[in-house]
């Protein structure tokens, strides 16, 4: 059983869609970081095994699933829970790291429509994947939000942020630690009615998520 961590808040509209199409074989463990809408209730409802976590931010959701998660395994993945993956990528994410063919995989999102990802949001994003080319040598071209690798490995880069600069330290510590990071395209459907996105979704997430960044870029 390969766990999927989902760092939640307030993505109940999302969540059946979204574990209803969990393959067979990977557990969701849904990370909540606060929500108020029922999110808890719906993913118990659909199987998920639910954790909470009071220090808000997506890395701190994501580390703890994480810890939560069944070191048995060894392979873990991460998924936004808005809607916008679909589960069923997963296999072909795990698959290189099974084979011991990459150390970690993540998705380059491909947009399905135009409302899928805001212009602005994929130009920041474009900005921050080049630099994290230069800085690691590495070819990738999204800072990754759908991604797969062992457990134990994730761990052992003891990576701090703790809020949205979370997989832009990820990316930049595999890249310094030598790891093989393989990028698969997957598509990037539009969020789920009823969701917002905590980063494009206001112009304060949006403010948010560039200075946690920057600060991963600091250091």
């Amino acid at each position: 059983m390969t766990d999927v961590v989902l760092p939640c808040l307030n993505e109940a509209p999302a969540l059946p869609w979204v574990l209803t199409r969990m393959p067979a074989g990977f557990h969701p463990i849904v990370a909540d970081n606060g929500s108020t809408d029922g999110s808890t209730e719906v993913a118990r409802a659909h199987g998920a095994r639910v954790i909470s976590v009071p220090q808000s931010g997506y890395g701190a959701a994501v580390h703890a699933g994480l810890i939560a998660a069944d070191p048995d395994d060894g392979l873990v993945c991460v998924l936004d829970a808005d809607g916008s993956f679909d589960p069923r990528e997963l296999p072909r994410l795990t698959l290189p790291v099974r084979e011991d063919a990459a150390d970690l995989v993540v998705g380059r999102r491909r947009p399905t429509s135009r409302r899928a990802w805001p212009l602005h949001a994929r130009m920041g994003n474009a900005l921050l994947a080049r630099r994290v080319r230069r800085t690691t040598g590495l070819t990738v071209h999204d800072i990754g939000p759908i991604r797969a690798a062992r457990r134990a490995d994730l761990l052992a880069l003891n990576l701090v942020d703790r809020r949205f600069g979370y997989p832009l330290e990820l990316l930049i510590a595999a890249g310094r630690a030598g790891w093989r990071v393989h990028e698969l395209d997957v598509p990037y459907r539009p969020r789920a009615e009823g969701t917002r996105s905590k980063v494009t979704g206001t112009v304060r997430g949006t403010a948010r998520a560039i200075r946690d960044m920057r600060a991963v870029l600091a250091r």
